[in-house]
């Protein structure tokens, strides 16, 4: 390697700098993540509306604003797991039981 890539902060875009700090590399843009988050909202709509669309939990869904991005600049962690999909890595949350299981058993990786 030559040099380590460092995208400086700017705003709160703190899921984009992440992830580009990390893949060493201009990967995603605000405009990538907010398609991800977009494609989550709508999975997320249809999932609701499996409840019945004439529903009051179904309507008050649709009245909340989005829980994976917002005009600051916020994405959800669900939309950086789904951004690293796109590169065949997966995002292992701190207190999921697989991590513990990897904690103790770091060599066991799979």
């Amino acid at each position: 390697m030559e040099s380590i890539f460092h995208e400086k902060q700017e705003g709160s875009l703190c899921a984009q700098h992440c992830l580009n700090n990390l893949l060493q590399g201009e990967y995603f843009s605000p405009v990538e993540l907010s398609s991800i988050a977009h494609q989550l909202d709508e999975e997320e709509r249809m999932r609701m509306a499996e409840g019945g669309v004439t529903s009051e939990d179904y309507r008050t869904f649709l009245q909340q604003p989005s829980g994976n991005m917002d005009d600051s600049g916020f994405f959800s962690i669900q939309v950086i797991s789904n951004a690293l999909k796109v590169w065949g890595l997966e995002l292992i949350l701190f207190n999921s039981p697989e991590y513990q299981r990897l904690r103790i058993d770091p060599i066991g990786l799979t």
